[in-house]
């Protein structure tokens, strides 16, 4: 696991209130985290600010688990 992955998962796991250890790249957003629609932008944002990146409407809408978001973020940086 690398620094991206580690800051995305540090992330996540503050918003969520979960131990990062226990996030895996097949985490579900809705499913495991049960985050809703609002939770994704505001996520979104944070990575915006935390990676210095655009992140659209659409890519938010695509989200679904920990891998989209690895994914994305590391086709930005």
């Amino acid at each position: 696991m690398d620094d991206i992955d580690l800051r995305i998962k540090s992330i996540i796991a503050e918003k969520f209130g979960v131990d990062a250890e226990n996030l895996t790249s097949d985490t579900s957003f809705t499913d495991d985290l049960a985050a809703n629609s609002l939770d994704l932008v505001e996520i979104s944002m944070i990575f915006e600010r935390e990676f210095d990146i655009e992140v659209a409407d659409v890519d938010v809408e695509a989200l679904q688990t920990i891998a989209d978001a690895e994914q994305l973020i590391r086709a930005r940086v």
